[in-house]
């Protein structure tokens, strides 16, 4: 029962990944009989099954969920220790893995990644998208942009921006329904919020409907939608009145600010990384691509 197998590994990490033979053998480029095979010796050697086979993929068993998380970490330091190779000719290369939150991943950082993969093409840029933090001591991701300062105090963090929120309509729902000029006015409008449950860090994302009611009548909102690109399409397409976040709007999606006077929720927006890639080339070019493009990003 001795793991000393780092091929077999290889091939049961990418099966775990992928959740299906198929999918882990156009990753490997080898056959689906081949990576069955392997993944088949490699649980008679240990005497236990890793994986429960059925129609619509795989699902790891309890050991298999535990050899994984080894074989995860274990990935991670060989392209680590591979990268670093190729970094010691003074070029920045190998995978970068990068999560953030949905909302700033599908439009803030999306808008500007070709820019980046454009200018480091030797950098093999994955992006994770989740409201979660994944954690980036157990090797989730290598990097993250968050909407808070990282919990775990060893994490090295540079501050990006700060993410602003303003209140906004279209104009085909203000031309029908009239333009609120006070706080009271929102009482006879639709309103639109993020769908439950929203993050811990973004508390106050719903402020909009504390706004609209009192704490003995809290206003329920009309239309709820668990992605803020959501919120500014049904925005867009007249549902009613949102709290969206800047970096979410843009020119062209023709909506009208209104309200400018309320004071209105910003959190402030970070880079983070772990100090074992305090070294690393691909993350200080990234860092420095974050903070060059914050800089130009007008808000």
């Amino acid at each position: 029962m001795v793991l000393n197998d780092w091929d077999k590994l290889r091939i049961f990490h990418a099966a775990a990944e992928s959740g299906s033979f198929t999918h882990a053998a156009e990753k490997l480029n080898m056959s689906q009989s081949a990576v069955s095979r392997q993944i088949s010796a490699l649980e008679e050697s240990l005497g236990l099954k890793l994986f429960i086979r059925h129609a619509r993929g795989l699902v790891l068993t309890e050991v298999g969920e535990q050899l994984f998380g080894t074989a995860h970490r274990m990935t991670f330091d060989l392209q680590n220790v591979q990268s670093q190779i190729s970094e010691s000719q003074d070029v920045p290369a190998g995978p970068l893995i990068v999560t953030t939150t949905v909302g700033i991943g599908s439009t803030w950082l999306a808008s500007r990644v070709h820019e980046f993969v454009t200018l480091y093409p030797t950098i093999q840029l994955e992006i994770k998208l989740t409201d979660s933090d994944l954690d980036l001591a157990m090797r989730e991701a290598d990097v993250a942009i968050r909407l808070h300062q990282p919990s775990q105090s060893e994490m090295i963090q540079r501050k990006l921006f700060t993410v602003h929120f303003h209140i906004y309509a279209s104009r085909a729902y203000l031309d029908k329904f009239g333009t609120p000029k006070t706080v009271e006015d929102l009482a006879d409008h639709r309103i639109i919020a993020f769908g439950e449950p929203a993050p811990s860090f973004l508390g106050d994302i719903n402020y909009l409907e504390a706004l609209c009611g009192s704490e003995h009548n809290p206003r329920r909102a009309d239309l709820r939608v668990n992605a803020i690109a959501g919120m500014v399409q049904a925005c867009k397409a007249g549902v009613g009145i949102a709290m969206i976040t800047d970096y979410a709007v843009s020119d062209e999606d023709g909506l009208v600010r209104i309200l400018d006077q309320v004071d209105l929720p910003a959190y402030e927006t970070y880079f983070v990384y772990p100090p074992a890639l305090k070294n690393s080339k691909r993350v200080a070019v990234f860092r420095d691509f974050l903070v060059e493009s914050a800089r130009k990003w007008s808000f």
